[in-house]
């Protein structure tokens, strides 16, 4: 082969690399949720899919794997699955977290993943049973303080955004309550309903029972009031400087080609801003949180520091 040849070869190259990108998707993608269907971020992301199905052409299919705090699905994102565009999975701050938690990391959040939107965040806040003799927070950490380990509180799992605030609120105000993980959100509120636990810290897929007098919201997380339940104070309002809304979006595995990733994030933005996930969001109060792919990658190396920090200070383990 001559030198002419050689340097034609890139050129040959080029519209095979570009035709591939041109014929994304052509088979079914893969949207693993990694907690049980009927949470606010299933709801979200459901829709999403549902959204984008319409536009691509392929259907996106969601596949729910709860568990482990919501970290099922990354090491088989990071390790197993092939950047192809085909297998994607919710990027939240407990995968973000994870690495800092345990004495062998599975993986590196800043490096092993393809971060490819940023959506939407969750509105926590804590909420017991309608015939709990707490009318409010204060009420609630006092009988706490005086009575050790007597209450206790769901959440979504071990060292989620909202088991780790619960543990902050519990050092600042010293203070004893027993920690019970679920697998998701809508199983903590069966917890409190049934009275096996107190009271519940997680997203708001309480909200419909607060709503029908079933249960009573005693404080939210974010930096306002939830424009759905104005009576009920922040954190902040109750003298705590803390906003937890613990925003997440959309990744897939290491090394995705660039192309693909346009397509998706182009497509979950303008479903993401849609009057249909508009209003999925209003159901479950959930903050627009969007962050373009470069935005959300610098996100996550940033909120990689702040975790590992947080992380050292409070001395949490999982190993």
């Amino acid at each position: 082969m001559n030198r002419r040849s050689l340097l034609a070869l890139p050129l040959l190259a080029a519209p095979s690399l570009a035709g591939a990108q041109a014929r994304y998707p052509e088979r079914p993608i893969r949207l693993i949720i990694p907690w049980p269907a009927g949470g606010s971020a299933d709801a979200q992301l459901r829709s999403i899919g549902e959204l984008a199905t319409r536009v691509l052409g392929q259907p996106v299919i969601i596949e729910n794997r709860g568990g482990a705090g919501g970290t099922l699905h990354a090491v088989y994102l990071a390790r197993e699955a092939r950047p192809d565009g085909y297998t994607l999975g919710q990027m939240h701050l407990s995968v973000v977290r994870r690495p800092f938690l345990v004495r062998t990391p599975q993986w590196d959040t800043t490096t092993d993943f393809t971060n490819i939107i940023g959506m939407t965040g969750w509105l926590f806040g804590v909420a017991v049973k309608a015939d709990s003799p707490f009318q409010t927070f204060p009420e609630m950490i006092a009988y706490a303080r005086a009575n050790p380990g007597k209450l206790s509180f769901a959440t979504s799992g071990i060292a989620t955004s909202n088991h780790l605030a619960m543990e902050d609120l519990m050092a600042r105000e010293r203070v004893e309550i027993t920690h019970v993980p679920f697998r998701g959100a809508n199983e903590g509120v069966t917890g409190v309903l049934s009275g096996s636990v107190s009271m519940i810290a997680d997203s708001s897929v309480w909200a419909g029972n607060v709503e029908a007098g079933q249960m009573r919201l005693l404080c939210v997380w974010s930096a306002e009031r939830a424009p759905r339940f104005p009576n009920v104070p922040t954190l902040r309002d109750l003298g705590y400087d803390m906003v937890v809304t613990s925003p997440y979006g959309v990744s897939g595995p290491p090394r995705m080609d660039p192309g693909v990733v346009r397509v998706l994030h182009d497509v979950m933005r303008d479903a993401l801003m849609s009057p249909e996930n508009t209003r999925v969001r209003g159901q479950f109060d959930m903050p627009l949180a969007y962050l373009n792919t470069e935005q959300y990658q610098d996100f996550i190396v940033q909120r990689a520091a702040y975790e590992r920090e947080i992380v050292t200070r409070l001395g949490i383990r999982m190993e």
